[in-house]
């Protein structure tokens, strides 16, 4: 990875995302990083929160090892955080779409926010 000061190279986000790799992202995170993360199954009054790097991992292990492709559609970057829209589709057909917001320290995520919805089943 990339990274100056509080800055995360967005090609090197965009090209671990597309490509699934889970270790190239875990890299990015803090070791004491947290995640919160909203959708149908975690409202926003009981989202799903993620701890510490080995919960981060361990979440990032199983969505990168799920067959769908991931496409990062828009990306910024400021001085202190990240935010990108991912796209993601399954062999099936159904899609996911998140929306994802980072702060960012000493060229780490140390806190991820999201909210992902996808196309209902059948």
């Amino acid at each position: 990875m990339s990274a100056t000061a509080d800055h995360i190279d967005l090609g090197a986000l965009r090209r671990a995302i597309e490509s699934r790799d889970a270790a190239a992202l875990t890299a990015m995170y803090d070791r004491d990083a947290d995640m919160v993360m909203v959708d149908y199954q975690h409202p926003p009054g009981a989202p799903m929160r993620l701890e510490g790097l080995d919960a981060i991992r361990a979440m990032l292990d199983d969505v990168c090892g799920r067959e769908m492709t991931h496409e990062v559609t828009h990306a910024v970057a400021g001085p202190s955080g990240v935010a990108y829209t991912e796209m993601c589709r399954y062999p099936d057909g159904t899609r996911v779409m998140l929306a994802s917001f980072c702060d960012v320290r000493d060229g780490r995520i140390v806190h991820q926010e999201g909210v992902q919805a996808w196309d209902e089943a059948g």
